[in-house]
């Protein structure tokens, strides 16, 4: 099962919100959300906050591309966020989200007994390519009792 599928098939909003995975590797994902009334805010746009759970449903496809062999000892698990929406969004936006550190670096943090915390960084655009909002989700990955 590939990770888009694994997290359409254990997260509701991913299915209910129609993400469409169109990258995934350990250093960069890409998420789409399609354009349909239901998603829509008051300007006929995507939702903030659908625009948000597309970002975060990116950053979280990154972190378990990264570090899904590490999944037996650690919990991948969001910190906290920050958005920024610069533009008006129209029709279909997708997220690109990047490793914000090494997955060797964070991977050493855990080894050595720690918690490590790593950002996550997001671009969400339209079709023609303008970025409409900017996000960051710190992630840290807690080790099994």
């Amino acid at each position: 099962m590939s990770i888009g599928e694994m997290l359409a098939a254990t997260v509701p909003m991913a299915r209910t919100l129609k993400l469409e995975f169109l990258e995934t590797t350990p250093d960069k994902a890409v998420v789409a959300l399609p354009d349909e009334g239901d998603f829509h805010n008051h300007v006929g746009g995507p939702h903030a906050g659908a625009m948000f759970t597309l970002g975060e449903t990116a950053s979280g496809a990154v972190v378990l591309a990264a570090f899904g062999d590490q999944l037996s000892r650690a919990v991948p698990l969001a910190v906290r966020a920050e958005i920024a929406y610069r533009k008006l969004a129209m029709g279909p936006v997708t997220a690109t989200a990047t490793l914000g550190r090494s997955a060797a670096e964070v991977v050493a943090e855990l080894d050595a007994g720690q918690r490590p915390e790593f950002p996550v960084t997001i671009a969400i655009r339209r079709a023609d390519g303008a970025v409409t909002g900017e996000m960051t989700v710190v992630w840290t990955l807690r080790p099994n009792a």
